[in-house]
């Protein structure tokens, strides 16, 4: 079963994703009304995935993403959040977020996050990629996205690289281009390489700036 912490500052709202969530076979370890009680929640209990609202009084979520990423913390953190702020998004993800959902989101299409996230995949809600897409064009860019253009990619791999943004994981990448996992994995392997990203989320995040996808 897998393992979460939920992280928001409304005990309301805790304790209702909890409760659906341990209905669609998850687990809670433990919940965090703040940016520092996750820090302390994730190193007691050591969860495959976090989930975090951002806007949260003393230690935001942004705060907590970038002591995670300080600490050497990797587990994946999904951004669950009421706000749409394509800026905010966007910050969450330099910060370390591999998943972004917004809360109308239903228990299925939760519950599905939690998985991708917990076997290596990323998640970006399709009703914020628009404006997501249209704040990386228009920022003025964080170092490290300040790389030399990245290396064209084949058709293939700008395929998976797709299939990687909507959120899928190798296994149905695999299955919905008809290729072998380990194929699917090279891809992303030679994807990291040429986009010179350190994981699959910063992939996305140089290919969308450098309009590779779109």
């Amino acid at each position: 079963m897998t393992r979460v912490i939920v992280v928001d500052d409304q005990a309301l709202v805790r304790e209702g994703i909890g409760t659906l969530l341990q209905v669609a076979g998850i687990d809670v370890s433990a919940e965090a009304e703040d940016g520092q009680a996750a820090l302390d929640a994730v190193a007691e209990h050591h969860p495959e995935v976090v989930l975090m609202d951002l806007r949260m009084p003393r230690f935001d979520g942004i705060w907590a993403l970038e002591q995670l990423r300080a600490q050497g913390f990797t587990v994946p953190v999904l951004v669950l959040t009421t706000f749409d702020d394509d800026e905010l998004v966007l910050q969450a993800l330099r910060a370390g977020a591999r998943g972004y959902l917004l809360k109308d989101v239903t228990v299925e299409q939760l519950a599905h996050a939690v998985r991708t996230l917990a076997g290596g995949g990323t998640l970006i809600s399709p009703s914020i990629t628009d404006g997501l897409l249209r704040a990386i064009r228009s920022a003025p860019g964080a170092d490290e996205d300040r790389v030399a253009p990245i290396q064209a990619l084949t058709v293939r791999e700008i395929d998976v690289l797709r299939l990687i943004a909507e959120g899928y994981g190798n296994r149905e990448i695999a299955g919905i281009l008809h290729l072998a996992e380990g194929t699917v994995k090279n891809h992303i392997s030679m994807i990291l390489q040429k986009t010179g990203a350190r994981d699959r989320t910063n992939a996305v995040l140089r290919a969308l700036r450098q309009g590779v996808l779109g």
